[in-house]
């Protein structure tokens, strides 16, 4: 089913709504009254967390839901901060746009970039160029970002001015390089050595896959999920026969984790 797109005008009035609503709470609700900045930073991340697990699931209403409770957060920090005389919502639209205008010297400049790579490529090179902005080509990456995507932006970023392989081909060598490696480690008992070695497999891993424009992060969840649901299999079939998933035979879960494989495929 389609939905009807509001007008400009429709999108603006509910944004004046909600902002309206929470002037309103922040007065009037006591616990929207003693919200600070570092109150909110962990239901923040929660929600960052939910809206993701709706566009995996791609489902439109929950996405829906998710992107307002995101929106609500950043609608609070600009209203903390104009309640401190620092900026406000206004302020956090204009300088977004500004951005998007000058990062953007092909659509609103003079500057070509006919792909999607070269755009990326351009916005790199502009972030390096910006008054204030990162001095290094790395410096833009946040330092608590989850290892694998932070291993994923700091090899995207390093590809963007030239340090790349030439080829996707080329990275095999180097995952089997390290798989090598981790089994010298393995063989030596050094956990410390172990730990590093399986490290820089799995940065090479990653950089694998960023070379055939597989996102990482994306691709493990879905692994994650699908070993979720063939696991839950496994235990709902042992319940089921009125036994204990630990009483089941390694064989017994292989079958059953193939009979999951076979049903999911029909699903």
């Amino acid at each position: 089913m389609t939905h009807d797109i509001h007008s400009r005008a429709e999108r603006l009035e509910a944004l004046g709504r909600i902002m309206d609503t929470l002037d309103i709470l922040r007065v009037k609700c006591p616990w929207d009254a003693k919200q600070t900045n570092e109150s909110l930073r962990p239901n923040t991340i929660e929600e960052v967390y939910e809206l993701c697990q709706a566009l995996l699931d791609e489902n439109p209403s929950e996405i829906r839901k998710e992107l307002g409770d995101v929106l609500l957060h950043i609608l609070f920090y600009s209203k903390i901060a104009s309640e401190k005389g620092q900026f406000d919502i206004a302020d956090v639209a204009d300088a977004l746009n500004d951005k998007l205008i000058f990062r953007h010297p092909h659509v609103f400049g003079q500057e070509k970039a006919d792909t999607a790579e070269k755009v990326i490529q351009n916005w790199e090179e502009i972030k390096l160029r910006e008054r204030g902005g990162n001095r290094t080509v790395l410096a833009g990456v946040p330092a608590a970002l989850p290892a694998l995507v932070k291993a994923f932006r700091v090899q995207e970023k390093a590809a963007n001015v030239g340090f790349d392989w030439q080829s996707p081909e080329q990275v095999w060598d180097k995952v089997r390089e390290e798989i090598g490696e981790v089994s010298e480690a393995i063989a030596s008992g050094d956990s410390a050595d172990i730990e590093a070695e399986f490290g820089d497999l799995l940065f090479s891993v990653i950089n694998a896959a960023r070379l055939y424009k597989v996102n990482p992060e994306n691709a493990l969840e879905r692994t994650n999920r699908k070993f979720i649901a063939r696991f839950n299999f496994i235990e709902a079939q042992a319940n089921a026969a009125g036994r204990h998933i630990r009483d089941l035979s390694l064989d017994e879960m292989e079958d059953l984790w193939q009979r999951a494989k076979t049903e999911a495929k029909h699903d």
